[in-house]
């Protein structure tokens, strides 16, 4: 069994029970998980008058990483069919978005994943949950811990 740190996000829509949706299922797929306070912020890499509601969640999963991204874009589908990309591949206002930020302390580079995820450094958002439910997590490549990465950001 792995331990799995995701990150939810809705900026459409009636964001709250996006987020509830998509815990539920996840649950449901998984069974026990934890979840961290919910962090508003404002959409990250494009532009948009829709803030996001995120949280993380942790759960243990004996997928693999592949069939673990397919079963959350499942879920993704099953609350929302609207595509969160442009038609050239930018980020868009989306109903639900779920990524997955770190499977334990495996390093993942394939072109549809890319795990711990690649941009979590730089994403408050991600990081601030993530310190909440996995505070003694490190990163596989950096050897940091989601509240170093956190003093990092805020300098």
């Amino acid at each position: 069994m792995a331990y799995v740190l995701v990150n939810i996000g809705s900026n459409l829509g009636d964001r709250r029970l996006n987020l509830s949706r998509a815990m539920r299922k996840i649950g449901e797929l998984f069974g026990d998980f934890e979840i961290s306070h919910v962090v508003e912020s404002e959409p990250w890499g494009f532009d948009s008058t829709h803030s996001f509601l995120n949280l993380g969640m942790s759960f243990q999963a004996d997928l693999s990483p592949m069939d673990l991204l397919r079963c959350l874009q499942d879920i993704e589908r099953s609350i929302s069919e609207t595509r969160h990309r442009t038609s050239d591949g930018g980020y868009a206002d989306r109903e639900i978005d779920i990524d997955i930020i770190a499977i334990d302390r495996e390093i993942i580079d394939m072109p549809e994943l890319k795990v711990p995820h690649p941009k979590m450094q730089e994403r408050l958002f991600v990081l601030e949950p993530m310190a909440e439910l996995a505070p003694g997590w490190r990163h596989p490549v950096t050897d940091l811990t989601p509240v170093e990465m956190i003093m990092k950001i805020k300098g």
